[in-house]
């Protein structure tokens, strides 16, 4: 199920922007010593490799989520196994948070080790057919193997904050060549340039998933009224900004938060209105699945 626009396109722009800016970070701080940005890569490749060999659990956790039965919730159980028939891909298992804040995400580092999760506020919010329009959008996260792509994103944006890190406590070779100024500029600045492109793969993976979901239920109208619904209800009950919940937001339908505990510029969700005329447009022109 391919993407009716060039976001995978932008994607791999995004990836060779934030590569460069690793390598110019680790070319200012160490000269043309590759010593740096070798150990650099390792370690946030490492580090970020676990968390996405256990992503499948890690927002699951933060979210206080449980396996639910059929029996349990036969709506998300249809609605996701027939959704995941009709793309030709192995049923997820089903999970419920008990928190109140609406939401849902997707999570696992293939569709088959892959989960789908909504909270019993979100449960409680939508009507059957928004329902579908939400687990449809996080089912295509998982097709679309999004988090890999975030991932990748951020084992990049860490490399440049360890590189930092070691020009500031080791110093780095070449130094005859090394611009002081220049690394002091990438110790403060290198970091918060990686995050914002980091982020802008985050929204760009938003709108595929937006447009990949509807798609996949054929009701794109469906998914901006649940959109709507989940605007007004995470402002109503927002979750409380805590690392865990921060860390796993990026993987959620719509951003958990208070408006005012994360700045629009380091938002990892697009604007909702935006994501709304998007679906509208989508719905004037469809002519069915």
């Amino acid at each position: 199920m391919g993407h009716g626009h060039f976001n995978g396109a932008k994607t791999a722009m995004l990836f060779g922007l934030l590569g460069a800016i690793v390598i110019g970070a680790s070319y200012l701080l160490f000269g043309s010593s590759p010593g740096g940005l070798f150990i650099g890569l390792l370690l946030s490749l490492a580090i970020t490799g676990v968390s996405y060999w256990k992503s499948d659990t890690i927002a699951i956790r933060a979210m206080r989520a449980r396996e639910v039965s059929e029996a349990e919730q036969p709506a998300m159980h249809r609605i996701v196994r027939e959704l995941s028939e009709r793309a030709g891909q192995p049923m997820p298992r089903i999970y419920v948070s008990p928190t109140s804040a609406p939401n849902a995400f997707a999570t696992g580092r293939n569709p088959s080790h892959a989960a789908v999760a909504a909270t019993q506020g979100l449960l409680e919010l939508l009507d059957e057919r928004e329902l579908r329009g939400v687990l449809g959008h996080e089912l295509m996260h998982v097709y679309n193997r999004d988090i890999l792509t975030s991932s990748i994103a951020a084992a990049l944006s860490s490399a440049i904050t360890y590189l930092a890190y070691l020009a500031m406590f080791f110093g780095g070779g070449d130094r005859e060549n090394r611009n002081p100024a220049a690394g002091m500029l990438v110790l403060f600045l290198g970091p918060v340039a990686a995050g914002v492109v980091q982020l802008a793969i985050s929204r760009t993976r938003e709108f595929d998933a937006d447009e990949d979901g509807a798609t996949l239920t054929g009701d794109p109208l469906a998914l901006a009224s649940a959109l709507r619904k989940l605007e007004q209800g995470t402002r109503a009950r927002p979750l409380a900004p805590e690392r865990d919940l921060v860390s796993a937001s990026h993987m959620m339908i719509a951003n958990p938060f208070r408006a005012g505990d994360v700045k629009s510029l380091f938002a990892t969700h697009p604007p909702m209105a935006e994501r709304i005329a998007r679906l509208n447009e989508m719905a004037t022109g469809y002519r069915g699945y």
